[in-house]
């Protein structure tokens, strides 16, 4: 017996698991990926905007979060050399050694080696010669760094050239205050002499922007101590020996402010991310509903097809080239579904089988109606043609005359008894299956019995019946009455179906665990048609010849009590030369 094919639930349902397991995983790497880029852009857009509005100091705080030191060497980001030769910088990182780590825009006349003292004097008065010199120490386990940010202080060489050359003691001579005033005045810059009180006693040039007057003494130690001094415009010298202070204050373009304020660049980027990751959503859903939704709308057209009964259409041409590759694989967005499709194909195929079979047992049927109607008939008219007769009185009968009348009215009710217990077999098997009761039964003394019934029949003549029994006992689980009614539809429907004096043979043998049962018959065969619709429960024909009786349910009666007894039966036959049927059932379990 064909076995329908095994679905194989687990592996589809590990499919799906891991299909949208990715899915899942690869949504949320794009959603993170988002961000991480939108963090990165504001980042670099932070450095770069603090780069051009903030300090030296918040420079080099920028700067090493981006610099990795590692076992002597510095990595920097190649952006960051171009954007400090833009606002006028250079930049050394020194190690532990004193050697030169990592050097950037650096001035010929730069050393490139420097000692502790040095360095110390470099931290302490923020210059290095004619430049302004910014310093930042750095211990990031275990690696000492020192990053030393330095921009030329064109004004303060020229102070100091100045107050070498027009001083006296510590103010501005009074015959240079023309020529300083003129240069001064060309430059648009602004010269001021503050006495040690800070108190102005000289100016030059243009208004000076800042204003020294009040708490001059803590204004000088601000701006002797501030390092920032560079990005305010202003240059001062202070003469240890007159207590005077140079102040020189130049014109510059005011410092560039952030575009924007930090908490609104945060939300205005922040709402960039979520737009983002809203319309990344949006097209994520919309592609999982078209690349999910269109199979299931296939599936419900299909199953609108089914139930309208067109079952080999399920699919049409158009959606099957939809589904298919030329080659005749699945395409990509199909492929998950692959069991899923197979299985909606093999259950609309199994669908258009039965609604042939129904068309063809239904048909079937009516034929055999017709026929056993007709088969009744035959008999039935003789039955109620003698009875006729004998009833009238109009005869004289012998009594050979009355005695072939009735046996002609005993076969003939015979034959009708026999329709009609085909007919209770048929509705019994339905309603009750015989392997409700299966108890062990050895079959050779079992076999043996069922071919003597027939053997021993007087209305046989010229028949052959033999057995051939295995050489040991073979049992197997099955109900005796319908094992019985089994073995004799085969045996009557060989001994009806063939030539008086056909030789018939049973043999029994036991193969692996599997008990075989063969009944042969040397008679007229049959061909391939009647083989194929053997056990059919509403084949028969209409063949009127009264030799042949029977209402053709015998073989289907058979096929049906070897299935509920688990087994399987099979014909092999050719027209003239015999037939051959076989019977397999499974051994019973050793007790």
């Amino acid at each position: 017996m064909n076995k329908p094919p095994r679905v194989r639930t687990g592996r589809l349902a590990r499919r799906l698991g891991l299909h949208f397991t990715a899915q899942f995983f690869m949504i949320w790497l794009s959603v993170l990926t988002t961000i991480f880029v939108a963090l990165f852009v504001l980042m670099y857009y932070l450095s770069s905007d603090q780069l051009q509005t903030g300090t030296p100091e918040a420079i080099l705080d920028s700067l090493s979060v981006e610099t990795i030191v590692e076992s002597g060497s510095v990595e920097l980001p190649e952006a960051w050399p171009r954007q400090l030769q833009k606002r006028g910088y250079w930049l050394q990182i020194v190690d532990a050694r004193g050697e030169i780590a990592y050097a950037a825009n650096v001035p010929k006349d730069v050393p490139d080696r420097y000692s502790a003292a040095r360095l110390l004097r470099i931290a302490d008065t923020h210059r290095l010669g004619s430049y302004r010199m910014t310093t930042m120490y750095e211990d990031f386990y275990g690696q000492r760094s020192l990053y030393m940010l330095g921009q030329l202080d064109l004004n303060e060489s020229k102070l100091q050239d100045w107050f070498t050359r027009y001083s006296e003691s510590g103010r501005l001579r009074s015959s240079a205050e023309a020529e300083i005033g003129g240069e001064v005045q060309r430059l648009g810059a602004s010269l001021r002499v503050l006495d040690e009180n800070g108190r102005t006693v000289q100016k030059y040039g243009a208004e000076a922007k800042q204003n020294f007057e009040g708490e001059e003494a803590l204004e000088l130690v601000r701006i002797r101590s501030a390092p920032g001094t560079a990005d305010t415009g202003l240059s001062y010298h202070y003469d240890t020996e007159s207590g005077y202070t140079w102040l020189l204050e130049s014109p510059r373009a005011e410092a560039e402010s952030p575009r924007q304020p930090m908490l609104r660049l945060i939300l205005t980027v922040s709402g960039i991310v979520g737009g983002a990751i809203l319309l990344l959503t949006l097209a994520l859903a919309a592609w999982h509903g078209y690349r999910y939704g269109g199979p299931l709308l296939l599936f419900m057209r299909g199953f609108e097809r089914m139930g309208r009964g067109e079952y080999e259409h399920v699919f049409t041409d158009k959606e099957r080239r939809k589904i298919f590759r030329k080659n005749g694989r699945f395409r990509a967005r199909y492929k998950l579904y692959g069991e899923v499709i197979a299985g909606f194909s093999d259950m609309a195929g199994k669908l258009a089988g039965s609604r042939d079979e129904r068309r063809r047992l239904e048909k079937s049927r009516e034929e055999w109606m017709a026929g056993i109607s007709h088969d009744l008939r035959t008999p039935l008219t003789s039955v109620q043609g003698y009875g006729h007769l004998l009833e009238s009185g109009q005869f004289s009968w012998s009594e050979q005359e009355l005695r072939d009348m009735g046996g002609t009215i005993r076969e003939k009710s015979a034959y009708m008894l026999e329709l009609l217990q085909d007919f209770s077999l048929t509705f019994e098997l339905k309603n009750h299956t015989p392997g409700e009761r299966l108890e062990p039964l050895e079959l050779n003394e079992f076999v043996r019995r069922a071919v003597l019934r027939y053997v021993n029949d007087a209305t046989l003549p010229g028949t052959s019946f033999g057995f051939e029994e295995s050489g040991g006992p073979v049992t197997i689980l099955a109900n005796a009455k319908w094992f019985q009614r089994l073995l004799d539809n085969l045996i009557s429907n060989a001994v009806k179906h063939n030539e008086p004096g056909t030789p018939i043979t049973l043999s029994l043998r036991q193969a692996g665990n599997d008990a075989v049962i063969d009944v042969r018959d040397e008679g007229s065969g049959m061909d391939e048609q009647t083989q194929a619709r053997l056990f059919d429960r509403y084949y028969r024909g209409t063949n009127t010849d009264e030799g042949v009786d029977g209402a053709g349910l015998g073989m289907s009666i058979a096929h049906a009590v070897v299935t509920a007894h688990k087994g399987t039966i099979s014909v092999d036959s050719k027209p003239g030369r015999g037939t051959r049927i076989t019977l397999v059932f499974p051994a019973a379990p050793d007790i």
